[in-house]
């Protein structure tokens, strides 16, 4: 009993403690506040009421009146009118159910935190403000870049001459006035700006008035874009319409600028060689340290090509000459080929711009879209022209308006229509968004004037199969404006860029080297439109551009860094130093590809590699070239002497007794197929020490399967700065050796420099 007794009063013990635990849980809930957050809201303004005024009155209604309200004082944030339709504030989650619940929400998206970003080629270069080129160059201080191309925008931020040095003394350019130009356009920054229409305006007449400018004012974006790549300021929050968003800056923002407009809009599109010339001319007499050419006239001889001959001229001077190899993309293509001047091919950064679909069955695609607005499509039906195969592909004419009103289209791939075919149909029929599918897009960034993205076929397959299958098939959602880093693999070897070996003269290894050619983000004129989308003309800033154009002026820039590092050094040093520190190995650890092929590229492809600006600054060895060398060089052409007047513009000259190779800092051997075994050729080259005075280099060769490369001596032991040193390179190849072969020289020091060259042999 008493046993029994002490259990009872033990259980009513335990039991009340029990009772008041869960009594105090209870009331903890019930008295714990929910946690506010920061949402961003989108909402459907078509549900606004007419009785409210504002977006704003709207928004604040809609939170006043939650079964919860929200005290719209304090926890609206920012009610959006332009970017997105919506709100942003804090809510509980409780809240934030509710108004997910109203037909009027559309999306939600939690408080994201990011970091600042640069435009992103010069992160994508290694360049930093506290370490490496930049500081050491004082960001290319007193250096002033001639560039040649269609004019400049003044206005334009990137121009601003804020923080920038005063202008050098032994500047002799000027600024001369004309159409909506005035001297007082320039500044510290655009120190110089002349235009050059003599030419063109004898051979097609008078330059258009509606499309030009009789001044240096750009007319086409070009001039502004490639100036504001090699030595713009810096401007924060520059985009193309959002995408890329960041801080431009050029490659050598302290570095002045000189504009030389020598390209014209004309009905024909062409400008006269002759106009080139002599704003190159002007540059020289002016006095410029680097000139930055854009353009190009069809290959011919040097003795013809007068870029080639205004070139060597400069290069005499010291004046570094950088130009674009063109935008050809195949083999024997390359432009600006002559071994004086630095020739520059383009490569992809390790960016993507991107909009997202979601379909209906919850399954998401990424795909490219560089549509300008930030809208967001939702719950849309979807069209594919499954039983139709012309409509399947969206084949011109093909689409009929009616049955794809407010409908996502779907354009299957096919070799009968290009995505640009494609994106015209759509625009034809007024699509109300369009999925295209391709794994080789050459679109534009201005072709994207319609809501639509690009898939690769894979991803394409998929949403095909799903819109075959489903009975309700739709579009759950689209957004656009996406900007992702860390792209692999890359750099690649842009589609476009032009190719070796040259077709003037295949004994000098063209391209030089590879740099940022493809989505660059730079200034452009913002007086025309960039691209048309429904009634409205866009203009803009700052622009997204690609070419050789865009790979051109990074050059140009890092080689004003270096002139500013080292004043001392020839053009040729400068160049030999760009490509001996050159890399030949991509984001994924392996060798650089070529864009859409993913196919391991060679030399002739991206010369002696992608630019890297930092190890330019300290190569180890340089390999110079001094003027009576390109003479030498065009002796051995057996040039007349016509022709030798004509490139080296004097009337005397001296060959060397001995006949020996360009001191270029890469090799191309070219053979026969039908030469007999076996097939040898040696090269000597002199190397200078420009490092640490008491230097031992070794040498280490890389071959491909049927290429067999020695080095003698294999040591160069160097005791002072400047020394040279010389050596032999002997290529070897056998029967079985393919097309194209090709390897590398690197020579390497205690100090860790490598210095990289190149060796191609054809095997024709």
């Amino acid at each position: 009993m008493t046993r029994r007794m002490n259990f009872y009063s033990y259980s009513l013990f335990v039991l009340s403690w029990l009772l008041l635990l869960l009594l105090l849980e209870i009331k903890n809930a019930m008295s714990e506040p929910e946690e506010y957050k920061t949402y961003i809201v989108r909402m459907d303004h078509s549900h606004k009421s007419a009785s409210f005024s504002t977006h704003e009155l709207w928004h604040r209604s809609t939170l006043r009146s939650l079964s919860n309200p929200v005290d719209d004082e304090e926890m609206l944030l920012y009610s959006y009118n332009h970017i997105i339709h919506g709100f942003s504030a804090r809510l509980t989650s409780s809240q934030l159910s509710e108004i997910e619940k109203s037909p009027a929400h559309l999306a939600t998206y939690q408080e994201s935190f990011g970091k600042l970003f640069t435009t992103h080629s010069l992160k994508f270069l290694g360049l930093k403000h506290n370490s490496g080129l930049w500081p050491a160059a004082s960001y290319g201080d007193g250096v002033i870049i001639g560039v040649l191309d269609t004019g400049i925008w003044p206005e334009s931020e990137s121009f601003s001459d804020k923080g920038m040095p005063p202008v050098p003394n032994r500047w002799k350019g000027k600024c001369e006035n004309g159409t909506a130009f005035s001297p007082s356009a320039c500044n510290k920054k655009l120190i110089g700006a002349r235009s050059f229409s003599k030419g063109i305006q004898a051979a097609v007449g008078n330059t258009s008035k509606e499309l030009d400018y009789d001044s240096p004012r750009d007319f086409d974006g070009h001039g502004t874009h490639t100036s504001s790549t090699a030595a713009g300021n810096h401007v924060l929050g520059a985009s193309h319409f959002g995408y890329a968003r960041g801080t431009a800056s050029g490659i050598a923002p302290h570095a002045h600028i000189a504009m030389y407009k020598v390209m014209w809009k004309t009905d024909s599109g062409n400008s006269a060689a002759s106009d080139v010339l002599a704003g190159m001319d002007q540059a020289i007499a002016d006095g410029v340290d680097i000139m930055s050419l854009s353009l190009g006239f069809d290959q011919t001889p040097y003795f013809n090509d007068l870029i080639a001959i205004a070139s060597l001229s400069a290069v005499e001077k010291g004046i570094v000459v950088v130009c674009a190899a063109g935008n050809d993309g195949g083999r024997n293509s390359t432009y600006n080929g002559a071994p004086w001047i630095t020739t520059i091919g383009a490569g992809t950064l390790d960016r993507s711009f991107t909009a997202t679909v979601t379909l209906g069955n919850g399954f998401n695609f990424e795909g490219t879209s560089y549509f300008p607005e930030s809208i967001y499509i939702t719950n849309s039906p979807v069209y594919y022209g499954k039983d139709d195969a012309n409509k399947a592909i969206c084949y011109m004419g093909a689409l009929d308006s009616k049955e794809i009103a407010g409908k996502v289209v779907i354009c299957e791939n096919s070799s009968k229509i290009d995505i640009y075919g494609q994106m015209e149909e759509l625009d034809r029929v007024s699509a109300h968004a369009g999925i295209l599918m391709t794994d080789r897009s050459d679109l534009d960034p201005e072709d994207y004037y319609i809501p639509s993205l690009v898939l690769p076929t894979s991803s394409g397959m998929l949403v095909r199969e799903y819109v075959v299958n489903a009975s309700n098939a739709e579009i759950r959602s689209m957004r656009f404006m996406f900007t992702s880093l860390g792209i692999k693999p890359a750099p690649q070897v842009a589609d476009f860029s032009s190719r070796g070996p040259d077709p003037i003269n295949p004994i000098v290894l063209k391209p030089d080297i590879i740099a940022p050619g493809v989505d660059v983000l730079a200034a452009v004129a913002p007086n025309r439109a960039f691209i048309e989308t429904g009634n409205y003309k866009l203009v803009t800033d700052y622009a997204l551009y690609a070419g050789t154009s865009m790979a051109a002026p990074h050059v140009a820039g890092v080689a004003a860094l270096l002139k500013a590092v080292h004043p001392e050094w020839s053009p040729a040093a400068i160049r030999s130093a760009m490509m001996t520190t050159a890399y030949t190995i991509n984001n994924n650890g392996t060798a650089l590809t070529n864009q859409f092929l993913d196919l391991p590229g060679t030399p002739l492809d991206y010369g002696a590699g992608h630019i890297n600006p930092n190890k330019a600054m300290d190569p180890g060895l340089i390999y110079d070239i001094e003027f009576q060398d390109y003479i030498d060089f065009l002796c051995s052409l057996d040039y007349n002497d016509a022709q030798m007047r004509a490139v080296l513009r004097q009337s005397q000259w001296n060959c060397s007794q001995e006949r020996t190779e360009l001191n270029y800092p890469s090799f191309i051997a070219i053979f026969s197929k039908d030469d007999s075994s076996p097939k040898v050729k040696n090269f000597t080259r002199v190397v200078t020490n420009i490092g640490d005075d008491k230097s031992i280099y070794k040498a280490v060769a890389r071959t491909s399967s049927g290429m067999t490369i020695t080095v003698k001596p294999p040591t160069l032991t160097f005791t002072e700065k400047y020394q040279k040193q010389s050596f032999v390179l002997n290529v070897e190849i056998d029967d079985e050796a393919p097309e194209v072969v090709f390897g590398y020289v690197k020579w390497t020091d205690q100090y860790s420099h490598i210095v990289s060259s190149p060796i191609v042999v054809l095997n024709f």
